[in-house]
């Protein structure tokens, strides 16, 4: 959040759009979370309501101490990788099926990443459209999710045929 509202201030519900056509594929927020962690955030001081308008609306604005903690998390902060993968757990359990079954849960994988895949390339013209630093960025974060989507689907594909 602290990321999006470096572009400007913004309400819950402007976030929630751009959260939407973003960040979605690699962090998910539901209206209640975004709007419980801008709460938080705001009693920690890293950002301030900036307006109120009519129905309650908040537009909030990072701060100082908001913007140097976003840094701070950007470059100082190492990234968690995931070490877990429940849907490869599943493959090393797959002898446990009928060959068909085995086969159809690859199938279903490549039709899932297919389906991601779908989104991503569904949102690119909005994010190429832009010259802001979020688009710039996002282009280059869309085209990672792209790649390692297109590997995941090519492997699934590849993984059903290995199934006799």
């Amino acid at each position: 959040m602290l990321g999006l509202l470096t572009e400007g201030p913004a309400s819950g519900y402007d976030l929630m759009k751009l959260f939407d056509v973003s960040l979605a594929n690699v962090w998910p927020a539901t209206q209640s979370q975004l709007y419980a962690e801008l709460g938080k955030l705001a009693d920690a001081g890293l950002v301030d309501v900036a307006a109120e308008g009519p129905r309650g609306r908040k537009e909030y604005a990072v701060t100082e101490a908001g913007l140097a903690e976003l840094r701070h998390w950007i470059s100082d902060v190492e990234p968690v990788r995931p070490a877990r993968s429940d849907m490869l757990l599943r493959v090393f359990f797959l002898a446990q099926l009928a060959p068909e079954q085995a086969r159809a849960y690859f199938r279903r994988q490549a039709e899932l990443t297919a389906k991601q895949l779908e989104y991503m390339e569904g949102i690119r013209g909005f994010v190429e459209e832009g010259t802001d630093d979020l688009s710039v960025y996002g282009r280059i974060a869309l085209e990672y999710g792209l790649r390692l989507g297109q590997v995941q689907q090519e492997w699934a594909e590849w993984a059903e045929g290995q199934i006799r």
